[in-house]
């Protein structure tokens, strides 16, 4: 894989910042999860695709909800980062489910329930 250069590193932290700003305070969809953040955004080099790394606080069912409504505000999220961002090509989004945090919560979890154990056995 190639290291980001610079140019690149800025375009996805300001990427990053616009969809995390219009998520939060400018969509309106009711299937959108207010506990929803914008975890990382990779732009392609070409600047024709984006990735951009989605965690919902909340079940399986609430994070479908969500990947569902962002994929129908694709549209709108594309207009922003136009407006937004002077690129010469404003990039396709392509949304990612991240669970690593979920997962470290549930790592978190279970570190807590072996101390316990453990505390208990010593007693």
């Amino acid at each position: 894989m190639r290291k980001n250069s610079i140019k690149n590193t800025r375009i996805n932290a300001q990427v990053q910042q616009v969809l995390a700003e219009a998520i939060r305070g400018q969509i309106k969809d009711p299937r959108i999860a207010p506990l929803t953040s914008v975890v990382a955004v990779e732009v392609a080099p070409d600047l024709k695709t984006c990735r951009a790394w989605i965690s919902v606080l909340g079940d399986e069912k609430a994070q479908e909800d969500t990947l569902a409504g962002l994929k129908s505000a694709e549209g709108f999220l594309k207009s922003r980062l136009a407006k937004e961002i002077n690129l010469r090509i404003t990039p396709e989004i392509i949304f990612v489910m991240d669970q690593s945090i979920a997962y470290g919560v549930n790592m978190s979890h279970k570190i807590d329930e072996v101390m316990e154990k453990e505390r208990r056995e010593e007693e």
